[in-house]
């Protein structure tokens, strides 16, 4: 076991390495207080005698020691997220909530109660203004988005919000929120608002589920019978249609065969006026051509028997001849 004694110590504590222990102290603590590490995903806000001073992003820095400069991490990358209505208590493959009836419990327009849970995702935007303008920052978008959603449930009936309203709400309090804080200067922006369960009380949910069977049904039924109408209307109006075409088409054909027996009436009457015994003769040939075209036993004569022409079929089958006798 080494001695030590009074004399050694008080070497080894001379002036000398008494101010040099202090010197590496002071350096130890001047390196503590003025270097720092800002991360990938956050920017430091810088204050001077608590004074803002500046902004730096991610990186090492250096700034004025013993708390002359301060710094304030701001997270500006990350999505953040509140919930209203339910708190995750567990979260992964099988996640535990708890539910919070103080906060989803609204009046809806119709006067009736509604259980609505929803979260809202945001971002930093301006690190400045969130540290600065804003001090109970996390209590300020909770009052406002449950203020929001209040505001756009109490407007809408129920049904509509457990409906289709669903998705105009969410848009609606997105927009809402994001001018809200603007006005505050709060330095966020609002990504999405999501409603996630939205119930009528316990005590109503069974006549709450016959009222959305039965819209569901009128909605199949709807559709039912507009498929029926799509299948059958566009049929009728192309019978009727064709229907139409061929009225117009027959009409225009008498029109054109009437024009044509005008036309030719009045040929033949101008014919008639140049040589009318030999127009009367024609056409009466015609008229006898027409009337006979398909008589094949008729002979004519003149009516005195003065002129007998009698007229051969040359259409019928020659008869065979009979052979003549041998010589």
């Amino acid at each position: 076991m080494q001695n030590v004694t009074p004399g050694m110590v008080s070497k080894f504590l001379n002036p000398l390495t008494v101010i040099l222990i202090a010197v590496g102290i002071l350096v130890v603590a001047l390196l503590g207080t003025s270097v720092y590490i800002v991360d990938q995903t956050e920017e430091s806000v810088i204050t001077r005698f608590g004074k803002f001073h500046n902004i730096n992003g991610p990186g090492l820095h250096i700034r004025l020691p013993f708390g002359i400069d301060k710094q304030y991490i701001v997270n500006v990358t990350s999505v953040q997220t509140e919930q209203f209505g339910f708190r995750t208590l567990k979260s992964g493959v099988s996640s535990t909530y708890s539910n919070l009836t103080g906060e989803s419990t609204m009046l809806t327009g119709d006067l009736n109660i509604i259980e609505v849970e929803w979260i809202i995702q945001y971002r930093i935007t301006d690190p400045k203004a969130w540290v600065f303008n804003v001090m109970e920052r996390t209590e300020t978008i909770r009052d406002v988005s449950r203020s929001a959603i209040n505001m756009l449930v109490g407007d809408r009936a129920i049904m509509d919000i457990m409906g289709s309203q669903r998705s105009t709400i969410e848009s609606e309090a997105t927009a809402f929120m994001n001018e809200t804080f603007r006005g505050y200067g709060l330095g966020i922006a609002v990504i999405a608002v999501k409603l996630q369960n939205i119930d009528p009380p316990a005590g109503v949910q069974e006549a709450f589920d016959d009222v959305n069977k039965a819209e569901q049904d009128q909605n199949r039924l709807i559709n039912e019978g507009q498929q029926a109408y799509n299948a059958e209307i566009p049929r009728a109006k192309g019978e009727a249609d064709r229907l139409v075409q061929i009225a117009q088409g027959y009409a225009s054909e008498r029109v054109n065969r009437a024009n044509g027996d005008v036309s030719r009436f009045n040929s033949v009457y101008d014919e008639y006026r140049k040589a009318p015994d030999v127009t009367r003769r024609r056409l009466y040939y015609e008229m006898i051509e027409e009337v006979f075209k398909d008589d094949t036993e008729t002979v004519i004569i003149d009516r005195n028997f003065n002129n007998f022409l009698p007229l051969r079929d040359l259409n019928a089958e020659r008869a065979p001849r009979a052979p003549q006798g041998g010589r």
